[in-house]
């Protein structure tokens, strides 16, 4: 079959235009780490070791197990976030541009930048990255009052939730949206709650990426087969520009995971992990599957349940649950190694992805 033919079958331009998407997006991501490299050891963006728990409290393990790190540049998640947003607007503005100069239709059908499908978590991309690259700053040079350097957390906590209310408020005032639907058992209209709820996804995802983001190549993993599992979840629902997005995402977090993997040239950051995690939650809830999003990143629910539960336990019965919290220390604690850890929890999550993608689709009912 000549191509020109195939380009004429919908189903195929579509697949194609999303895997297209995801390759662009991991080259252009790839180009532009050494140069954006070069500036972080330049400047010296290093990571300290913190010494603290949350509460103040003396750290004896993680601290002296992670020591060798200090001074691993930070703020790579720049090289995730950049290049999707690069790669949207080019595939508005320039591709069709270049469609006409080389006479190839299917470049200009690579635009994905639609209002209804990627402003919204193109919005929470940029806006989360851009403040969570002033928080690592902060914490790289010592500025702010925090101890340590750094925005505080309760300034942190704040500016998430404005994005996350944004948000909520843009999707249930403006798209008039309040619906939240279960897999296989049905939709359920819950009025102004959905906005509760959607800042609830958006945190949640937000600070689970936080926490995860402990070890070489952890979180980088379990976003990529998030982004990649909601990549195909949106195209079963035929939003065909936000699984473009996904892939996009996908396919930039592949190229930072290349040189993130242990050893790590450099670390995410809360430029990379908060904003990942706040748009992965805005993802979701696009695709009406906030449910599923609890199954695919489950290894998130178990991280942030160990702090919780760690939390809780110390303040009110003086004791620990698990010997280091979240629980990808603890298993650091029991002995086991980095890589060991860090790849468990990727196939761990392939399998809660599937999971997750399965009961997306056979489960789809009434979509917004």
């Amino acid at each position: 079959m000549q191509f020109a033919q195939i380009q004429t079958i919908p189903e195929v331009v579509n697949v194609l235009k999303i895997l297209v998407t995801g390759l662009a997006a991991f080259i252009l991501a790839f180009a532009i780490t050494p140069l954006w490299t070069h500036l972080l050891y330049k400047y010296k963006i290093g990571i300290k070791i913190k010494s603290t728990d949350v509460n103040g409290e003396q750290l004896n393990f993680v601290n002296k197990l992670h020591a060798v790190k200090a001074g691993t540049p930070t703020m790579g998640g720049v090289i995730i976030w950049l290049p999707i947003i690069i790669l949207a607007f080019a595939s508005h503005f320039l591709f069709p541009l270049l469609a006409n100069l080389f006479g190839i239709d299917f470049i200009a059908r690579l635009d994905f930048l639609s209002r209804k499908q990627v402003w919204l978590p193109l919005f929470a991309l940029a806006a989360a990255g851009i403040l969570g690259l002033f928080d690592d700053v902060m914490s790289v040079r010592g500025w702010g009052k925090n101890k340590g350097g750094g925005m505080r957390f309760a300034m942190r906590f704040g500016w998430l939730i404005a994005i996350a209310s944004a948000g909520g408020w843009w999707f249930f005032y403006k798209l008039g949206w309040d619906v939240l639907h279960i897999p296989a058992i049905g939709d359920f209209s819950i009025g102004f709650w959905y906005i509760p709820l959607f800042i609830f996804v958006i945190l949640f995802a937000a600070v689970s990426s936080n926490e995860t983001d402990g070890l070489d190549g952890l979180n980088g993993g379990v976003l990529l087969f998030a982004f990649f599992s909601f990549a195909i979840i949106a195209f079963f629902e035929n939003k065909i520009d936000l699984a473009s997005f996904c892939s996009a995402a996908a396919g930039a977090m592949l190229a930072f995971l290349w040189f993130n993997v242990y050893p790590a040239r450099f670390f995410m950051g809360d430029t990379g992990a908060v904003s990942l995690g706040a748009t992965l939650g805005v993802v979701a809830m696009l695709t009406n599957s906030a449910a599923v999003l609890f199954i695919i990143v489950f290894f998130y629910v178990l991280e942030s349940g160990s702090v919780a539960i760690q939390l809780t336990s110390k303040k009110f019965f003086h004791r620990k649950i698990f010997l280091a919290a979240p629980l990808h220390h603890h298993f650091e604690a029991k002995g086991w190694p980095e890589t060991k850890v860090t790849m468990r929890a990727w196939i761990f999550t392939m399998i809660t992805a599937l999971i997750g993608v399965v009961v997306a689709i056979f489960g789809m009912g009434r979509h917004q």
